[in-house]
């Protein structure tokens, strides 16, 4: 008989305090759950089970065997549990949370092509500029930009982004190239309401710049879009101009400036514990995220 085997035969006595009735629940002759015990106590060089005509109690070295046993047959049962599950076909609702751009040019189309394989799955992709509570909103997944604060959530690292300074080429050529931050005011500049007007800049974000803002959008769109038409420069996230820049209707600008990246992790919160659909959906987008170069 196996260790495993033993194990089990001996927390089974154990926890019906008698050899007969744990032989009688694991289909098994009482010799053979006698000789189970004998071989444990034989490697382990200590008697488990003080036996008398009435009762089997466990000795001090057996109770904390016993405590051990528990744990570690739990453990085997649920790794055992968890490859299966594996394997299992991913069912139910699956609520996908991002921020509203990066969701829209980046998981949107990572969470149809995953439910085009799972026609199971229902998706439900809730794109908002805040940090959501997973579990009080009730979210399956969410991909975060930014550095983590510390949780009990897993987190796998999909790629990077950057803070940029972009703008179209027909601005550079009516009004010159800036090549340090402080020639920011000398150039005409474009922001999102909320943003900070005091840009920082270097790894170390010593180098700041007050900036003076000659149009405030309330959405990254509308200013990106003016930007675009070269009426000014912008400061946006680099996956937020992706596509504009490889287009080449934007360029970057002080890039030797910028400051170190921000990661983008895929979280949830049930690590291990985690559904099929989630465990699925996880897989699919980190593969998908880290070979998109938008974002790497």
């Amino acid at each position: 008989m196996d260790r495993w085997q033993a194990m089990r035969v001996f927390a089974k006595v154990a926890e019906t305090g008698g050899f007969a009735d744990a032989a009688r629940q694991l289909n098994m002759s009482p010799p053979a759950v006698t000789r189970a015990v004998a071989s444990l106590e034989e490697i382990i060089g200590a008697r488990l089970f003080t036996r008398t005509t009435r009762a089997v109690k466990l000795t001090e070295a057996g109770s904390r065997y016993f405590e051990d046993c528990r744990r570690i047959l739990a453990d085997i049962t649920e790794a055992e549990a968890n490859a299966a599950g594996s394997y299992a076909k991913p069912t139910g609702t699956l609520i996908v949370t991002a921020p509203v751009l990066f969701g829209e040019l980046y998981v949107l189309p990572v969470l149809t092509a995953f439910l085009s394989l799972h026609p199971a799955v229902n998706g439900r992709a809730l794109f908002l500029d805040r940090v959501t509570n997973l579990v009080d909103e009730g979210m399956d997944v969410a991909v975060r930009i930014g550095h983590l604060a510390d949780s009990d959530f897993s987190a796998i690292r999909v790629g990077t982004v950057r803070r940029i300074v972009c703008g179209a080429p027909a601005y550079f050529e009516k009004h010159g190239v800036p090549r340090t931050p402080a020639d920011l005011a000398h150039h005409t500049i474009i922001a999102s309401a909320g943003a900070a007007q005091d840009w920082r800049f270097g790894v170390d974000r010593k180098i700041g710049v007050t900036v003076h803002p000659r149009l405030v959008c309330n959405m990254l769109g509308p200013a990106i879009a003016a930007a675009i038409d070269g009426w000014g420069l912008t400061r946006v996230l680099s996956y937020q101009a992706a596509p504009a820049l490889v287009e080449g209707k934007l360029q970057t600008v002080l890039g030797e400036f910028e400051e170190e990246p921000f990661p983008i992790h895929i979280v949830h919160p049930e690590g291990r514990h985690a559904p099929a659909k989630v465990r699925a959906f996880v897989d699919f987008a980190v593969e998908k995220l880290r070979a998109n170069r938008m974002i790497n």
